[in-house]
C-alpha cells in the first residue's frame, strides 16, 4: 500500500493503519512516516510568536528523532519563504535543541552546507535567507559565534556589491550579540568595512548601506535586538551550543529525509514514548489525538483574540472617562516624531534608488497624511542642495512629480517662492544646485512660469545672493531651451508678459537701467531689446518722475503753480542725468556678477 506521495485524508489514513495487524510491517511504517511528515509540516506552518508555547509540546508529541530530517527540511523551507518569521523559527529550534541536541546540530550543519553552495553559485537571495537564520541561531546560542565571524570574513575578503550587502544584513541581525560576545573581533570586522568604504570601489548604494551600518552600531543596535523578549524561552543554564566551523567536514544526513524500513520500529517508538513522557511530565495520548483538531485550535485562537480585544477596549474606557464602550480614541502625536520618521524614509528612498523612476515610484507609495506632501517637496530640494555638484537626478524627480499631478506643480511653485525669499541663507554651492533644479523644472514646462513674478530686478529689491540665483537660473534655462526659444518665451508670449514685469521694470529709468545692465552682464542682453526701446522714450513718457525722497531737491511744495511746471521738468531731466552718472560710477566699483 505505497502512497507514492498522494494525499490521504487523516481519517482514512488512521483507518488504513487500523486495518494492519502487524505494527512492525513496512506498510504500517510507511503510512506512519507519511502521517509524521504531514503533522510536522502542519505544525511548523502554524507556528508564530503568540502560539509558539503551544506548538512546541505538539512537536514533541511527534517522533522528532525519527523525523529529524523532515523537521530540518520543513523549517528551512518555511524560513526561506517567510523571512520575517525567522526569530520565531530560531526560538522554536532553541527550545527543542535543549531536549534533542542532535536536532539542532543537524539543522546547523545543513544551514552551513546550504550557505556554502549558495556562496559558490553567487545566489544572493539564498545567502540572505540562510545567513539570517544562522544569525538568529547564534543569538539563541544554538550555534557558536565562530561561524558568524567566519562568514563575515569570507564575505569581506573579496568584497563585491552582493557580498557586502549580505554581510551588512547578516551583521545587523547578530551585531548586538557579537558586541557582547566578541567585541574585539567585531571591531576588526568594522575596520574592514571602513577600509572598503574608503576605497570607494563599490556602488554608491552599497557605500550608503555601510554608512547606515556604522550609524546602527553607534546607536548600539537598538532597533535590532538579538531576539524579542517574548521569544526568550530558554534558560541560560539549559542552552546547548554546537561548536561547528565553516571549514569542517559536515554530514547533512540526507537519508533522513526519505522513508527507510526500521527493523526495530516498535522498540524505538517505545523508547521515544518514554522520552516524551519524561519531557512533558505526564502520559499523553496517541500522537494522532494529541495534536487535536484544527477546528478546536482555531476556535481557541479566536477566543484569545476576542479576549484581548475586549481587554483593550476596557483599558481605553478606563483611561478615558466617559468614553463609549467599543470606541477607541485617535492618538495625535504632537512631538513631531511622525514627521521626522517621514523625512528619514524620504531621505533613505532618495539615496538608495538606482534611478529617478524607481525613486518616484517608491516615494509615491509612502504613507503621507494630509498636508505632509510639502515635506516631500522640501526634502527633494534640500537633498539636491546638499550635493557637492548639481545632479540631474533630482531635477528629473521634480519634473516627474510636477507632471503627475497639478498638486505637485503648485507645491513646487510655492517652494520656489519660499526659497527665493530666503535665498540669502544658502551657501554658493547650495544656491547653485537649487537654481539649476528649478531651471530644469521650468525648462520642461513642468512648473508654471508665473512663479517668476516674485523676482523684482531692482537694486533695492535684490541682494547679491538673489542676483546670483537669478543668473544661474536663466543661464540654465538658456542651456536647456536655447537662446531663441528663451527670447520667444520671455518677450513674445503675451500670456506670460505679466510674469516678467518685475524682472524688466519700467516704473523708473533708474530701475530700468539697472535691469538692462544686469541682464547684459550675465550674457542675456537679448532679453532687454524691448526694455532699451522703452528707455529711449522714458523721459517723455514719465515727465513728472520724482527723484527718491532722500534727495533734498525732492522736497518741493504740493502747492506749486502751473507756471513752474517747465522748471520742474528741467529739474527732473537734470536729476536723471546726475543720477545716471552717479549710478555708472557705482557700477564700475561693483563686482561683476
Amino acid at each position: 500500500m505505497r502512497t507514492g506521495g498522494a494525499y490521504i485524508p487523516p481519517a482514512k489514513l488512521r483507518a488504513m493503519q487500523a486495518q494492519i495487524s502487524d505494527k512492525s510491517s513496512e506498510e504500517y511504517q510507511r503510512m506512519s512516516w507519511e502521517a509524521l511528515k504531514k503533522s510536522i509540516n502542519g505544525l511548523i506552518n502554524k507556528i508564530n510568536a503568540s502560539n509558539i508555547k503551544n506548538i512546541i509540546p505538539e512537536l514533541i508529541n511527534e517522533n522528532l528523532i525519527r523525523g529529524r530530517g523532515l523537521f530540518c527540511r520543513s523549517i528551512m523551507k518555511s524560513q526561506a519563504a517567510a523571512l520575517p518569521f525567522t526569530p520565531v523559527y530560531a526560538a522554536a529550534v532553541a527550545v527543542l535543541n535543549t531536549k534533542f541536541p542532535q536536532l539542532g546540530e543537524l539543522l546547523v550543519m545543513r544551514l552551513i552546507m546550504q550557505f556554502r553552495r549558495a556562496y559558490k553559485r553567487n545566489d544572493k537571495l539564498a545567502c540572505l535567507s540562510v545567513t539570517r537564520f544562522i544569525a538568529h541561531l547564534v543569538n539563541h546560542k544554538v550555534c557558536h559565534e565562530i561561524v558568524a565571524l567566519q562568514i563575515l570574513m569570507l564575505l569581506l575578503e573579496r568584497p563585491t556589491d552582493d557580498s557586502v550587502e549580505v554581510a551588512v544584513g547578516f551583521l545587523r541581525e547578530c551585531g548586538a550579540f557579537l558586541t557582547d560576545a566578541q567585541s574585539r573581533a567585531l571591531n576588526a570586522i568594522f575596520e574592514r568595512f571602513r577600509t572598503i568604504l574608503h576605497e570607494a570601489e563599490l556602488d554608491v548604494r552599497t557605500q550608503y548601506m555601510i554608512e547606515v551600518l556604522f550609524q546602527v552600531r553607534k546607536d548600539k543596535f537598538k532597533d535590532n535586538p538579538p531576539f524579542p523578549e517574548d521569544l526568550d524561552l530558554v534558560e541560560e543554564d539549559d542552552q546547548v551550543t554546537h561548536y561547528l566551523s565553516l571549514d569542517d567536514q559536515l554530514q547533512t544526513q540526507d537519508i533522513c529525509n526519505v522513508f527507510a524500513f526500521d527493523p526495530q520500529f516498535l522498540t524505538n517508538e517505545a523508547k521515544y514514548a518514554q522520552i516524551k513522557r519524561e519531557i512533558l511530565g505526564s502520559d499523553d495520548e496517541d500522537s494522532s489525538d494529541a495534536s487535536g483538531s484544527d477546528a478546536d485550535i482555531e476556535s481557541s485562537d479566536e477566543e484569545d483574540d476576542e479576549a484581548e480585544r475586549n481587554a483593550g477596549t476596557a483599558a481605553v474606557a478606563a483611561a478615558v472617562p466617559g468614553a463609549p464602550a467599543g470606541m477607541t480614541n485617535n492618538i495625535i502625536d504632537a512631538t513631531g516624531q511622525d514627521l521626522m520618521a517621514l523625512r528619514k524614509r524620504i531621505y533613505l528612498t532618495l539615496m538608495s534608488a538606482l534611478d529617478f523612476e524607481e525613486a518616484c515610484h517608491k516615494l509615491l507609495k509612502l504613507p503621507m497624511q494630509e498636508g505632509q506632501q510639502m515635506e516631500l517637496v522640501h526634502m527633494i530640494i534640500e537633498c539636491c542642495s546638499q550635493e557637492r555638484t548639481y545632479k540631474k537626478y533630482y531635477g528629473l524627480i521634480a519634473e516627474r512629480f510636477c507632471k503627475i499631478n497639478r498638486l505637485w506643480a503648485d507645491l513646487f511653485a510655492e517652494a520656489f517662492a519660499k526659497h527665493y525669499a530666503t535665498i540669502h541663507r544658502f551657501e554658493t554651492a547650495q544656491l547653485r544646485n537649487v537654481a539649476k533644479l528649478f531651471g530644469h523644472v521650468l525648462a520642461t514646462d513642468a512648473m508654471p512660469w508665473p512663479v517668476l513674478q516674485v523676482i523684482r530686478m531692482t537694486e533695492d529689491d535684490t541682494t547679491s545672493a538673489s542676483r546670483i540665483f537669478v543668473k544661474i537660473l536663466f543661464q540654465e534655462l538658456r542651456e536647456l531651451m536655447g537662446m531663441v526659444a528663451l527670447v520667444q518665451r520671455v518677450l513674445r508670449d503675451p500670456y506670460l508678459a505679466p510674469a516678467f514685469e518685475n524682472m524688466f521694470p519700467r516704473d523708473h529709468p533708474r530701475n530700468t537701467r539697472f535691469a538692462i545692465n544686469f541682464w547684459t552682464s550675465i550674457g542675456l542682453g537679448a532679453l532687454t531689446e524691448d526694455l532699451r526701446e522703452w528707455l529711449k522714450t522714458a523721459p517723455a513718457l514719465v515727465p513728472a518722475a520724482r527723484p527718491p525722497p532722500s534727495d533734498s531737491s525732492s522736497s518741493s511744495s504740493d502747492s506749486s503753480s502751473d507756471s513752474d511746471s517747465s522748471s520742474d521738468s528741467s529739474d527732473s531731466s537734470q536729476y536723471s542725468r546726475s543720477t545716471d552718472s552717479s549710478y555708472d560710477r557705482r557700477r564700475k566699483r561693483r563686482r561683476r556678477y
